[in-house]
């Protein structure tokens, strides 16, 4: 769509104007940055970006989607896998 050097405001403004109702995000951030009042786009905000976890909820971000209303926001959190560690090495004696 050409939108790739639109900040948050802007690619908002653009997405409304081109009849969109719903912008999907992980930025955390974006409920502190952005008024929605008057807006006539939703923002869905996922907890997380990684594939793994987004594939394994599909019906839970459906579902969200259902729910969140225009001008409105809704933040969609995960149960996430424990992050891989790597081994301690031995004490040394």
């Amino acid at each position: 769509m050409g939108w790739a050097e639109l900040t948050n405001g802007d690619l908002l403004t653009a997405a409304e104007a081109d009849g969109f109702e719903l912008m999907i995000t992980a930025d955390q951030n974006i409920r502190h940055q952005q008024n929605l009042t008057g807006r006539r786009i939703a923002l869905l905000v996922l907890g997380t970006n990684r594939l793994d976890i987004l594939f394994a909820n599909v019906e839970c971000i459906r579902s969200a989607i259902d729910r969140v209303s225009v001008g409105g926001y809704l933040v969609v959190e995960f149960d996430r896998p424990p992050l891989p560690r790597r081994p301690y090495p031995p004490p040394s004696d």
